[in-house]
């Protein structure tokens, strides 16, 4: 039976993609850990590894096809001792297809050629075979999906796949897994379940509101017409960025914490670490802002959590996600446990992310996860702003520009350069008083910059 090689989603948000480029062409013979095509996901473009062996039968996606659905198959592979025969009945369908038209087929068999009267002892006998062939079958009847790698090495390690669960599309048992298998402690084999998978609730939230406008349609019916605007089609990402931010707009429950920091000394400090710092380190406003970030997060642990179904999770580390422009939309890559790394190491770090960010090179676990994140629109002279949480962090940051504005020191009018920030927070996680806490933790670093350091 050919091997379906399937869209695989490379990041929790992707539901589509676009098949960019194959790297293999048909009658190639691949091995497990081959490259095979590149994919665009909603964020970067990333290779797509085989977890299986054999010959590329059919390429079933053209290269530069837009909208592949995530686990639809894209390829077929041949296992060992298969031939183009065992190709008829597949398509674009895939095996659903094939599986279809197996059933009346063995109906057909049954009814024209009858069993002989000794049934009995002909199944008796059919019995001990059947019981010493658990890899062909489960026991629901179903085969379990093998790589013939994976086979092989079972049958010489004396495994049986039966006990073996499986990492590979649809539940394939692969090398990896057989490997597992051989180097864990023997327990008694967990029974395999044939249920499907549940979506985790927290970040599949459908949010059923009517859309404002559907289409170019719509716009002709409010009296628009089609020669007085450009309609120029959401790509993925864009549909991504949409789908998120609505569902976080309407689930969640944020309220927003704003204050005013002084930050003449945290410049005057950057401009100092800067004067000193070796050749290609230079430290940002940005950089100091992540470490007092990730410093608060620390302070006030209560603030550092995501809200889940099933409770309140709270997290070790300060990992913290910086919101990048780039082409592709909005992108936040992480810089990890940001509370252990110095300024000169955020900046280097976070330099390489947004660079990358910008080029779509970054890999699903540099953008994905996270515990808090920061949005910075100083740098476009924007004062003050509230942005929307990025799920599933528990809060938001948003830092406007640094101006001069009076103020009052020791009753008497000053000028100081002040950077309103306002922190956007989760109700069902950090309330107004754990909020205020981190916000004025927070100020006390930027203000007072040489505390980061200690």
């Amino acid at each position: 039976m050919p091997i379906e090689i399937l869209m695989p989603a490379l990041s929790p948000t992707m539901e589509e993609g676009t098949l960019a480029t194959w790297l293999v062409k048909e009658g190639d013979t691949v091995a497990s850990g081959d490259i095979l095509a590149e994919i665009e996901t909603d964020k970067a473009t990333m290779e797509v590894e085989a977890v299986d062996e054999g010959t590329v039968a059919k390429l079933l996606v053209a290269a530069g096809s837009e909208g592949v659905k995530v686990n639809a198959p894209i390829a077929l592979l041949l296992e060992e001792g298969e031939d183009a025969s065992a190709l008829d009945g597949y398509s674009a369908g895939g095996g659903a297809a094939k599986k279809a038209e197996a059933a009346p087929k063995a109906e057909a068999v049954e009814t024209t050629e009858p069993k002989p009267a000794p049934e009995t002892k002909a199944a008796t006998a059919d019995e001990p075979a059947a019981a010493a062939a658990p890899s062909a079958s489960t026991s629901s009847g179903d085969r379990i999906f093998a790589s013939p790698l994976a086979k092989r090495l079972a049958e010489q390690a004396g495994l049986d796949l039966a006990s073996i669960s499986g990492s590979g599309p649809k539940g394939r048992i692969v090398k990896a897994d057989v490997e597992a298998a051989q180097s864990a402690p023997k327990t008694a084999p967990k029974p395999k379940s044939d249920a499907a998978p549940q979506p985790d609730p927290a970040t599949t939230t459908e949010v059923g509101l009517p859309r404002a406008t559907e289409g170019a349609e719509a716009l002709s019916k409010m009296g628009i017409a089609p020669e007085s605007y450009r309609l120029e089609p959401l790509d993925g990402v864009q549909k991504i960025i949409a789908r998120r931010l609505t569902s976080s707009n309407v689930n969640v429950p944020d309220f927003p914490l704003t204050v005013d920091c002084e930050i003449d000394a945290l410049l005057a400090m950057r401009k100092e670490l800067n004067g000193q710092a070796p050749e290609g380190v230079k430290i940002s406003v940005n950089d100091m802002l992540i470490r007092a970030c990730a410093l608060s997060l620390k302070a006030v642990p209560e603030s550092n959590a995501s809200y889940t179904a099933d409770g309140i999770a709270y997290h070790h580390n300060a990992d913290v996600a910086v919101a990048v422009a780039s082409e592709r939309g909005l992108i936040t890559p992480i810089v990890r446990q940001a509370e252990n790394k110095g300024l000169s190491t955020i900046s280097t770090e976070m330099k390489d992310l947004a660079t990358r960010a910008r080029d779509g090179k970054l890999k699903p676990q540099e953008y994905q996860g996270g515990s808090f994140s920061i949005s910075n629109l100083g740098m476009f002279g924007i004062r003050e702003f509230g942005s929307i949480i990025n799920e599933p962090h528990g809060m938001i940051l948003s830092v406007g520009a640094g101006e001069p504005r009076a103020v009052v020191k020791d009753g008497a009018l000053a000028i100081a350069t002040v950077m309103t920030v306002t922190l956007t927070c989760d109700h069902r996680v950090v309330d107004g008083a754990a909020g205020a806490r981190w916000l004025q933790h927070f100020k006390g670093l930027i203000q007072n910059p040489l505390t980061m350091m200690l």
